[in-house]
């Protein structure tokens, strides 16, 4: 009976062993080789991407998503190659997948704007922008979030997804910028003398751009003044220094050139009625 027994078992391991082990051979050959491929691939990819100036931050999650994916092909192909049902393990798969989606749902949202942040590039580092009611300059791009310093420097990090979903000004993109001023005068002030005097003071300053030519009109017919535009143009750098000194200059000379800046006010007219005599 013992040698009986001993004889069966030998026939059944030599059967698995003849049976199984080519499979299995081939199984670990799939794998290795796989993998060896995964990693090729994905770094000749991230290799491209990186010659046409995609942002080192993408270029590094996209070689991790690369070999990860065609990893998980590996594995399911040698799981085949051992006769495993792949059909119900790409079901687990799937509805592993459905299940982390549904739960990381904000994340992933946050996730795909920091995609398409890197990708189109609406702002760079170093960026001063207005976006996700924050303002600030622009210190890093996450995949996330984004970084910003604001001017009192506090830093503030934004989710991703509140930048995409909301208008983005980005505002040193440009080389230049108008400075916007609204000065108003005394409506017994000379207008001719006022648009002398504000030309004057634009001169003067060397940080104003001849071109595009500045602009000096009269505005508005307000309640308590006549106001005028000056609409200078500046390198953007400069914007705030000359917003700050020129409004600081223009009160100074039209003080000088007696010119006045009226405080709001209203011309009051009171009647007297008569009084009936009893």
């Amino acid at each position: 009976m013992n040698s009986i027994n001993i004889d069966k078992i030998i026939e059944t391991l030599t059967y698995w062993a003849t049976t199984y082990s080519v499979k299995i051979i081939a199984a670990i050959l799939i794998f290795l080789i796989g993998k060896w491929l995964a990693g090729r691939i994905s770094r000749l990819i991230t290799k491209l991407l990186g010659k046409n100036n995609i942002d080192v931050t993408l270029v590094n999650f996209l070689e991790s998503i690369i070999y990860y994916t065609l990893l998980i092909v590996v594995i399911i192909a040698t799981a085949g190659q051992l006769g495993i049902n792949t059909t119900s393990f790409l079901t687990i798969v799937g509805a592993a997948g459905l299940a982390i989606a549904l739960a990381l749902k904000d994340s992933l949202a946050n996730f795909s704007s920091g995609v398409m942040l890197i990708m189109f590039r609406p702002f760079r580092v170093g960026d001063f922008v207005n976006t996700g009611g924050v303002s600030g300059s622009v210190i890093s791009i996450a995949l996330f979030n984004t970084t910003l310093d604001t001017p009192d420097n506090q830093r503030v990090i934004v989710p991703n997804s509140s930048i995409t979903s909301n208008v983005i000004t980005n505002v040193t993109a440009n080389d230049t910028r108008r400075v916007d001023l609204v000065i108003g005068i005394g409506y017994d002030d000379d207008i001719k003398k006022t648009k002398e005097v504000l030309k004057k003071v634009l001169e003067e300053e060397e940080r104003v751009l001849d071109t595009p030519k500045a602009n000096i009109a009269v505005s508005e017919l307000a309640d308590s003044s006549v106001n005028f535009v000056v609409r200078p143009w500046v390198k953007t750098s400069d914007y705030w220094d000359v917003y700050f000194d020129l409004t600081e200059k223009i009160k100074i000379v039209f003080d000088k050139e007696g010119i006045s800046i009226p405080y709001p006010q209203q011309d009051v007219h009171m009647f007297n009625e008569p009084v009936e005599k009893k």
